[in-house]
C-alpha cells in the first residue's frame, strides 16, 4: 500500500465550508467520498463527492469508512478532532502514514470568547457518552467548567444532578450552535425549569455555585463518600495506602479484595487517565464497587467478580497491587514471579497469621513494614477515652 494519506479528518463548524482554512477546503473539494454526521452534510450544500451519513452507533461508522481504505475519503467532525472529538477514535485503527487532520476551532475556544472565561483557568469535558458523575470532582464554588452534551434533554439531566448535589444555585450558560446562523445563549439557573427547545449541537458553560458538599483532592476522603458494609479501607489507613501506592498519571491498579472499592476509586481519582481492576468474590461487594465507581463517573474501573491468584492470569500487567484481602504465600508468590521489574506492591494486614506471613517476605525482598496503631474519641460512661482499632502492618515493596 502506498504510503499517502488517503483519509482527510476535517473539522466543520456551524458557520460551514466558509470557516475552513484553505488547506481543509481543498482537502474537502478532492474528496471522492464524504462521510459524516447528516448535520454537517447539510452544511456542505451542493456537492460532487459521494456523501455517506455516519451511522449510529458510532462504531459502525468505523468499520464503514474503513471499508474506502486507499481512496480519497473526507471524514467531517466538529471542531478539533482530538480535542474530545472523534479524531483519537479514529486513528486507533489507521497507520500514521493514512491520515491528516485539519483542526477547526474547538467549541471549548468558541464558548470561552462567548462568556469571557480564561480556557486554561476553565474545566472542559465532553460528555457526549459519558455520565454527568463526571463532573462530580469539579464540583466546588467559584469554580467553572464548560461542558458538550449530546443534546437538550441531557442539559436537564445535569441541571437535576447540580440539584441533587446540593449545588442548585449553578448558573448555567446555554450555548447552541456556536458560530452558525442559528447561534442561541441563555443563562439559567440549575434550579430553574431548563428551557424545552434547546438544539444540538449544545455546550453549556457552568459556574458552580451552592452548599454541597465539594469532594476533597486529597486521598483518604471521608468514608461517608462510599457506599460500604463495613468492609472499607478506613480514611487514616486508605491516606496511609495511597501514598504507598503513589499513582502517577496514566498508571493501572490491581486491588485484590475490593470489599466497597475506595481504594481503586480515590486510585482513579488521582488522575483522569489512571485505570484499576478490582478483585473481589461477592456478588454483593462487586455490585457496590460499580455501584462507588459511578457515583464519581469513573469508566476506568472495572470489577472482576473471581478469586486472586487465579482470576489475574488474563489481566493486563499493572503498575501496582494493592493486597487488601486474600492475603497468601501462594498470591505472593505468583505476583513476585509473574510481574515485572519496579511493579509496587502494597499488603495490608489486621491478624497474627497475615503479620508474619509479611514479616517473612519483608526479610525476603525488603521494603518497608510498618506497624500503624489508630485510636479514636469514644465514650466511656459520662466521660471520654480513646479507643483502638485493631493495630494494621503495611509492607510495601517495588519488585
Amino acid at each position: 500500500m502506498s504510503e499517502t494519506p488517503w483519509l482527510s479528518i476535517i473539522g466543520l463548524g456551524e458557520d460551514g465550508p466558509e470557516g475552513l482554512s484553505p488547506a481543509s477546503r481543498n482537502a474537502l473539494e478532492a474528496a471522492e467520498i464524504i462521510m459524516g454526521p447528516q448535520r454537517h452534510l447539510d452544511l456542505l450544500g451542493r456537492i460532487e463527492a459521494k456523501a455517506i451519513t455516519w451511522p449510529v452507533p458510532f462504531s459502525d461508522g468505523v468499520e464503514k469508512l474503513l471499508s474506502f481504505r486507499g481512496r480519497n475519503v473526507a471524514m467531517l467532525v466538529s471542531g478539533d478532532p482530538f480535542w474530545f472529538g472523534a479524531g483519537s477514535t479514529i486513528e486507533k485503527h489507521l497507520e500514521p502514514f493514512e491520515w491528516t487532520a485539519h483542526p477547526n476551532v474547538s467549541t471549548f475556544s468558541l464558548a470561552a470568547s462567548r462568556l469571557g472565561w480564561s480556557l486554561q483557568d476553565t474545566t472542559c469535558l465532553g460528555l457526549h457518552a459519558a455520565p454527568v458523575q463526571a463532573l462530580r470532582a469539579s464540583l466546588a464554588n467559584g469554580q467553572k467548567a464548560i461542558v458538550l452534551l449530546r443534546d437538550g434533554a441531557a442539559v436537564t439531566t445535569l441541571a437535576n444532578y447540580l440539584k441533587e448535589q446540593g449545588f442548585g444555585e449553578t448558573r448555567i450558560h446555554i450555548l447552541e450552535a456556536l458560530n452558525g446562523t442559528r447561534e442561541r445563549m441563555r443563562s439559567v439557573l440549575a434550579s430553574d425549569v431548563m428551557p424545552d427547545d434547546i438544539q444540538h449541537p449544545v455546550c453549556l458553560g457552568v459556574e458552580i455555585s451552592g452548599t454541597g458538599d465539594s469532594l476533597p483532592l486529597s486521598s483518604g476522603r471521608p468514608d461517608s463518600w462510599f457506599e460500604h458494609d463495613g468492609q472499607i479501607t478506613k480514611q487514616p489507613v486508605r491516606a496511609i495506602t495511597l501514598s504507598a501506592l503513589a499513582p502517577t498519571a496514566g498508571e493501572y491498579l490491581w486491588d485484590i479484595g475490593g470489599g466497597s472499592g475506595s481504594i481503586s476509586v480515590e486510585w482513579c481519582l488521582s488522575h483522569p487517565k489512571n485505570r484499576a481492576t478490582v478483585i473481589e468474590t461477592r456478588a454483593d461487594r462487586a455490585d457496590r464497587i460499580q455501584q462507588n465507581a459511578r457515583k464519581f463517573g469513573l469508566s476506568g474501573i472495572r470489577v472482576v467478580q473471581t478469586k486472586a491468584p487465579e482470576g489475574l492470569a488474563d489481566l493486563d500487567l499493572p503498575d501496582a497491587v494493592f493486597i487488601g484481602g486474600g492475603l497468601s504465600d501462594d498470591l505472593l508468590e505468583t505476583l513476585t514471579q509473574h510481574l515485572p521489574a519496579k511493579t509496587r506492591i502494597v499488603a495490608n494486614s489486621v491478624t497474627l497469621e497475615s503479620d508474619a506471613l509479611l514479616t517473612r517476605w519483608q526479610e525476603k525482598l525488603g521494603g518497608d513494614l510498618i506497624r500503624l496503631e489508630l485510636s479514636s474519641l469514644s465514650r466511656i460512661g459520662p466521660r471520654r477515652g480513646w479507643k483502638a482499632a485493631y493495630p494494621l502492618v503495611q509492607w510495601s515493596v517495588k519488585l
